[in-house]
């Protein structure tokens, strides 16, 4: 009976100990925190905003995840916080990434770190996998420098002309691919697709087998940019960046070709193809002293912009023919509005001129994009104390900008789940939609990208028509939100009768 006794006795303490000692380690690392920002600020009455920092070193990185990739349910984390803490402070203290975390979630919050350019600087999670000198991390005088050259080249008449050159061709001989096979997995074939445009666009690189590794190695580095900083052999963070040396090895050999060719002095055929893409272009800029770009540099800019301009597009795009699947009515306006302007050109190639002639799409490719969420959140660093709303964001703490919780609230759009391209007749107010994010630094490739999915809707609605084979299926979340199946798809020409 004693040793009954003492088995029941231990067993009650462990029982006992257990949750007590778990809730200790959850709670001292918010007490931590919370105690040093009061001993730097003692006798100011400052607070920081509401929330945890969640458990010591893994913070609330572990429950982010669990929303993202268990429940399906992304915004499941920012609703909790929402529920635990009120929505009035549109701001919670939290610990992701490895990194003291201020979460903003309001469309006036967002837009304030957003734009406020003296008080915050980029911080992204592993920011060395997009490069340290990369426009994506560049502050000041770098970024506006490296920004404007891009933005110039998305925006330039002569650039549209040869983006529209180059994409249609690819796009329409991937479509013809595509009835071919009868069935495709179609996020897999758009990524692909935008990828092989990205390359041609961007540096001048046709499809290859090197591509095709390089594709799988720019998957690599997207996947592992919101991991836990954790640089073990099998972790995400280690093959993100055994992925971007492979990519530094690749173009370090493409930048000194380039480079080669420039000082022999004989333009061949292949450098005149590339003369007017963005690798040259970074090659050939120089600061207000007549300085360039130092090769670190230009690896830097053309991994990140190429990571940065092919993902969200082909996700944008799978978006806009799942919602077009499932909505006739939407189809048949925008097949006509398509019909009309190939017959009116006599052509199936659509112009830069034509664009402006295309309403209804261009409402099509905004709702796509609204409902794609394709920049869920991003990333900034606070470089002095910041007051807002009462609260205050300490110095160097992480601030993670909370985009895509807006777009699908009903408070700022009617029925937001809702495919609905006519809402844009009225659009919602400016800092309701923040889908390239705002300020100095909104996305430099927003323009190419909508002209992008433009192309490949025009090429879709005139001369073919698609299926989903499983349009319930769930989803995942990172690094863009997809079909867990790659949504496979039933594709064919459209016959003429129906045209």
């Amino acid at each position: 009976m004693m040793e009954v006794g003492d088995s029941a006795w231990w067993l009650g303490i462990l029982l006992g100990a257990v949750p007590l000692l778990a809730l200790a380690v959850w709670h001292c690392n918010d007490a931590l925190y919370c105690a040093a920002f009061a001993l730097r600020r003692r006798g100011l009455s400052r607070r920081l905003p509401p929330g945890h920092m969640g458990l010591p070193f893994f913070g609330e990185t572990g429950a982010m995840m669990w929303h993202f990739k268990v429940t399906r349910r992304p915004d499941g984390f920012i609703e909790a916080r929402k529920k635990a803490y009120g929505e009035g402070a549109g701001m919670y203290r939290s610990h992701l990434f490895g990194h003291p975390t201020v979460v903003v979630c309001l469309p006036s919050v967002n837009r304030f770190v957003l734009q406020a350019h003296d008080s915050f600087w980029v911080r992204w999670p592993a920011k060395e996998l997009l490069g340290l000198s990369s426009m994506f991390n560049a502050e000041g005088s770098a970024h506006t420098r490296i920004r404007g050259y891009v933005v110039a080249s998305f925006s330039q008449p002569r650039s549209l002309r040869n983006i529209a050159r180059v994409a249609q061709p690819r796009v329409a001989a991937a479509l013809r691919s595509w009835a071919e096979k009868g069935t495709i997995a179609a996020a897999t074939e758009f990524r692909k697709l935008m990828f092989e445009c990205t390359c041609d666009i961007f540096i001048s690189m046709k499809p290859s087998p090197l591509t095709a590794k390089m594709d799988k190695w720019f998957a690599g580095i997207l996947d592992s940019l919101r991991a836990l900083p954790v640089d073990l052999p099998g972790t995400a963070l280690n093959h993100g960046r055994k992925c971007r040396r492979k990519l530094n090895a690749v173009f370090q050999v493409e930048l000194e070709k380039r480079r080669k060719q420039e000082k022999s002095g004989h333009a061949g055929e292949e450098e005149e193809d590339y003369a007017d893409d963005l690798m040259s272009g970074l090659m050939k800029m120089v600061d207000e002293r007549g300085k360039k770009l130092t090769d670190e540099e230009v690896l830097d800019n053309i991994v990140s912009l190429v990571a940065g301009g092919y993902e969200s597009t082909a996700s944008a795009i799978l978006w806009a023919t799942i919602h077009l699947a499932k909505s006739p009515d939407v189809l048949a306006k925008l097949r006509e509005e398509n019909f009309m302007l190939s017959k009116d050109n006599n052509s199936n190639f659509i112009s830069r001129d034509d664009i402006s002639k295309m309403k209804y799409t261009a409402k099509v490719v905004e709702e796509a994009i609204r409902l794609a969420n394709i920049a869920p959140m991003v990333h900034r660093v606070a470089y002095r104390d910041i007051e807002y709303g009462g609260y205050t964001i300490p110095q160097g703490w992480q601030v993670v900008v909370w985009l895509r919780s807006m777009h699908i609230d009903e408070k700022y759009y009617q029925d937001p789940l809702i495919f609905n391209p006519d809402r844009w007749d009225n659009p919602p107010k400016a800092v309701t939609n923040q889908v390239f994010g705002a300020g100095s630094r909104t996305c430099a490739g927003n323009r190419l990208a909508r002209l992008q999915i433009t192309i490949m809707l025009h090429h879709m609605s005139i001369g073919y028509k698609w299926e989903m084979l499983n349009p319930d299926a769930r989803l995942t979340y990172i690094p863009q939100p997809t079909p867990v199946d790659g949504a496979p798809m039933a594709f064919c020409k459209l016959s003429t009768s129906t045209r």
